[in-house]
């Protein structure tokens, strides 16, 4: 990292504050206007001047560009990490710049309820037929044949189906099961999985509401966890995988079943998708991130989307969960930002 950059990018309070929020998660363009209160263009540049000086990078999914902290990644020389240190020695002993950062932190987490409000109100509506609205990822058939081969012969043990939604993919495991614990964060959805899974003995199950990025369980509570065709859900797919690996025992199994990486952005404007699905490498990193093993992944090529599967294997410790941002306030979406000046495309 060269000093020149470094020293330019820092000179300016707004890259200040935009170091700041990307330390706490990953944000699109539009999203980062948002909250400084300045328009894209201006914050484009800003991103820009971030970049070259290694402190910030861009990654572009469909007509999004999303921005996250370098530093945050550990993947920047000491330089890097000194920065964020003395931004956070700034924001301790300046009240003017601590009052700001406060502020930012209030406005992003009011993105990040607006986002959570809009998935789940895409959930309320579309509860009863979402069995249909699955086969847009892949006819199932296929896809739990493939799981079940994935999973092996041996018995699953405590099995968590994070995001159960109608409750298919536990009632299909639950043989393989001592015990099946279905959480999903709509209301709507355990009723629907309620009503398919009661022919399940009561000792045999569970259903509860959750969230995924704060799972309501104790560490190391269950032998197997499976994400089916929700992970693209998260906005920080990293906080969720490391909540699952925190409840997850040592030498405990994780299965993940989702899209490959695409491009069809209406998934992400009609159905709520925060993710246009993982590459292999990306599910590889994220799951090694959160502690575990992974194995060898599964492809099922599809039309037009093609389904993978992931499973890996909970190493004898995990690292720590990210600690939660502050209590959000409700605020309107923001409209995100495809690097010109003259589009905004509003977040579904």
């Amino acid at each position: 990292m060269q000093i020149d950059p470094l020293l330019r990018a820092l000179s300016e309070p707004t890259r200040l504050r935009m170091m700041r929020l990307l330390a706490h998660m990953e944000l699109a363009v539009g999203e980062l206007a948002q909250v400084l209160g300045q328009s894209q263009p201006r914050v484009s540049r800003h991103i820009r001047i971030l970049c070259e000086a290694g402190l910030a990078t861009r990654r572009k999914e469909g007509s999004w560009v999303f921005l996250r902290s370098a530093v945050k990644d550990n993947s920047e020389p000491p330089m890097g990490a000194a920065a964020a240190r003395l931004l956070d020695i700034a924001e301790r002993d300046d009240p003017a710049f601590a009052a700001r950062c406060a502020e930012d932190r209030r406005q992003l987490a009011a993105i990040r309820d607006a986002r959570e409000a809009n998935a789940q109100a895409y959930f309320a509506r579309h509860a009863e037929e979402w069995d249909t609205l699955r086969q847009l990822h892949g006819a199932d058939g296929p896809v739990e044949a493939a799981l079940l081969a994935a999973l092996g012969r041996s018995k699953l043990g405590g099995l968590l189906d994070v995001g159960t939604g109608t409750g298919r993919i536990a009632e299909l495991l639950a043989g393989k099961a001592s015990h099946v614990t279905a959480l999903d964060k709509s209301p709507e959805m355990l009723r629907i999985a309620r009503a398919r899974l009661q022919s399940l003995p009561p000792e045999h199950l569970s259903l509860v509401q959750g969230d995924f990025t704060a799972l309501p369980f104790a560490e190391a509570a269950f032998d197997t966890v499976l994400f089916h065709q929700v992970l693209h859900y998260a906005q920080e797919p990293a906080t969720v995988l490391a909540e699952a690996a925190r409840v997850t025992r040592p030498g405990g199994r994780i299965a993940v079943v989702d899209l490959a990486a695409h491009e069809r952005e209406d998934l992400r404007e009609r159905h709520a998708h925060a993710r246009l699905g993982f590459a292999d490498q990306q599910m590889a990193s994220l799951l090694a991130d959160a502690g575990f093993a992974p194995d060898v992944p599964v492809t099922l090529p599809g039309d037009p989307l093609t389904v993978k599967i992931w499973t890996a294997r909970r190493l004898e410790a995990a690292p720590p969960a990210p600690l939660p941002d502050p209590a959000p306030d409700q605020a309107p979406d923001p409209a995100n930002d495809t690097e010109s000046n003259d589009r905004k495309t509003a977040i579904p």
